[in-house]
């Protein structure tokens, strides 16, 4: 699956949620995640995508990202397939 089909099916599924999944472009701040995905109840999780069957796929920089977005409080995940995504939501993780 390419990480475009993947973005497409999160972005699906986050709206059969009644929740909204922006598209995070950032300019002058690179490895932002791709998407700002907003759920019922004001829950907001910044997500990664990648490719499915890559191990890590996260250059330094968007880890640095994900390091700051996670020390002021926010949710950031790296997803690689939907059923991860559906598990992490379900579980509140």
């Amino acid at each position: 699956m390419l990480e475009s089909t993947l973005e497409q099916a999160v972005r699906k599924y986050i709206r059969s949620l009644d929740g909204r999944c922006f598209k995070w472009v950032c300019p002058g701040e690179n490895g932002v995640p791709d998407r700002i995905c907003i759920l019922p109840g004001g829950r907001i999780i910044f997500i990664e995508l990648k490719q499915p069957g890559r191990k890590d796929g996260m250059s330094e920089r968007q880890k640095k990202i994900f390091r700051v977005l996670h020390s002021l409080g926010c949710e950031a995940w790296r997803i690689d397939n939907l059923d991860d995504l559906k598990e992490r939501l379900a579980n509140g993780i």
